[in-house]
Formats: structure tokens, sequence, C-alpha cells
């Protein structure tokens, strides 16, 4: 067993294609799995491979000019747990849907510890307002108690969220959380350009850095994570339901029907019966061979 890295650092890159020419020779030279976004903006990446070629990626970025000081966050994992090495170039390392340029994380929100924000949940003034900044199918299974979920498919959504709901975050405390950090730094940017909340925190280094620290703390449920893993066990809350029996369940699995692919929650005795599909439709397509069969990759236990 290796790790699995995450990291993100919005740096300014006048050659995005040169950072991705070589992120992937050096991915490749050190056997690394995973996927790489790079824009003008910054690097965001997860990756995965055995401790000394994880190691050897740390110590050859941390000597780069530009991504020394990079908050590296481990997950139990290595190269398995992704199909191959992808390296991306992209106008945002997260789609926001705004240009880098049009808002950047200098006007983000101030950034608070992990200590920080598990001693403003205990206090819970009158007046903060936690936003939980991720998409619908991540806050199904785990979100901070008492946090607002926005309906939201995809990160583009989130600033028509705030257009929409704006009011509730007037002359407010708000906190905004997020996986491991990176979707706060400009989503608090667009809050705070707003004008209209009080004051506008970040949870620095994300959900991940808070419950390896308070794991029993103010997050209840699995946090989804993007890589083999997808979801990991934080505390025994169980938020969500199988979405073919409607007991409690926290498992996400894609349906064996290549073309449907659908991710969907599933308990261990319907993913059984149902042969990991999501309905009886693509179980019958299976069967009869009329459509391919999704491949299978690694995937850690639920509950690391």
């Amino acid at each position: 067993m290796g790790k699995i890295l995450l990291f993100y650092k919005y740096v300014e890159l006048e050659s995005p294609e040169a950072t991705a020419k070589w992120q992937k020779g050096l991915c490749e030279e050190l056997g690394l799995t995973g996927r790489i976004i790079i824009a003008t903006e910054g690097i965001n990446g997860t990756v995965g491979g055995s401790d000394e070629a994880t190691q050897a990626y740390i110590d050859t970025m941390s000597a780069h000019a530009l991504f020394g000081g990079i908050d590296w966050k481990e997950a139990p994992g290595d190269s398995r747990y992704f199909p191959r090495v992808r390296v991306l170039i992209r106008k945002e390392i997260v789609n926001l849907g705004i240009a880098p340029e049009d808002l950047t994380t200098a006007d983000g929100g101030e950034h608070l510890t992990p200590k920080q924000v598990h001693e403003l949940l205990n206090s819970k003034p009158e007046d903060l307002v936690i936003i939980d900044t991720r998409n619908d199918y991540e806050t199904r299974i785990g979100t901070f108690s008492g946090a607002l979920k926005p309906d939201n498919k995809n990160f583009r959504e989130f600033p028509q969220y705030v257009d929409d709901h704006i009011d509730e975050f007037k002359d407010k405390t708000v906190l905004m959380t997020c996986t491991g950090g990176i979707r706060c730094e400009r989503a608090s940017a667009y809050v705070n350009k707003k004008g209209v909340a009080k004051k506008v925190y970040q949870l620095e280094g994300g959900i991940h850095r808070y419950i390896e620290q308070f794991p029993d703390g103010h997050f209840r449920g699995s946090n989804y994570v993007f890589d083999g893993r997808v979801s990991h066990r934080v505390n025994d809350d169980i938020l969500s339901t199988c979405d073919l029996c409607n007991t409690p369940c926290d498992y996400y699995t894609n349906c064996m029907n290549a073309r449907c692919n659908k991710m969907f929650l599933g308990c261990p005795p319907c993913i059984k019966t149902s042969q990991e599909c999501c309905s009886k439709a693509c179980v019958d397509l299976v069967n009869a061979g009329k459509v391919n069969v999704r491949k299978k990759l690694a995937r850690v236990a639920a509950e690391i």
C-alpha cells in the first residue's frame, strides 16, 4: 500500500502547456497515476503511487520555485486506484464558470484553521450561516450539522445559488466548506464581492483537514472523495439511504451497464441482487449481453 496525494495551489502560470508537459513526464517517471489539472491560475491534482514515488513527487514540487508551500493531503492508496495518469489544461483548476482574471483568490474569505472552525461551531453564533459548496451527491452522504446544501449538480451552478439566496447571507457571518479547500478559495471570493455578508470565512484545508483532527466533530456522515475510495466513513452517522430499498446506506457505486454508468447508493444486499446495476432494465441489458460491462477499478474499503 502506498499513498494518494491531494493538492492544489493557486499561482500564476505563464505557460500551462510547459507545466503540463513537465507534470506528465514526472508522473510517468515516478509511476504515479491520477489526474492533474493545469490552468493559468494554478494546479489541482490527485495522484497515487508508492510511498517512495509520492515522496519523490512532493520533494520535486516543493523544490520548484512556483509550487513550494503546498498543503499536501494524504490518504491510503496507490497507483491502482486510478486507471492512468491524465494531465489536462483548462481555463480554471476548478470549474466555477468565471474567468480567473474576473474572480481571484485575493478576494476570498478569511482562512480559519480546523480548530478555529470547531470552536466557532461549538459556540454557534446566532448569525452564523454554514454553506457546503460541494455538489449534491457529495453533501448527500455527509456534511456539517446545520449547513446549507445547495442542490447543485456541478460547481458551475454555485454562483447562481448565491444570487438566488443572497438575502440569506445579508449581515451574516458566513462559513464556507468544501472537500480540500480549493473550491472555497474562489467561492468565498464570489460571496465576498457581493458585499452583503458581515464576514466570510473559509475552512482551511477543507473537510479533509477538519475530520483528521475532529473525526467525531460537527461533520457527520461520510466524506466523498475523488479517487478509488469514493467515500471515507468519518463517523457512525449514515445520512443517506439506498436508492434501491431505502435502507440507511452511504456506499456509492457505478452501474455495471457501461452505457448507463450511473452513480448510485446501494446497500450490500441490493448490490448483490442487482448485480451492481442501478435498475432492472440495466440488469436485463447486461445479462443479455446488449451493453458493455463497466470495468471495475480497485477500491479501498469505505471504513478507513
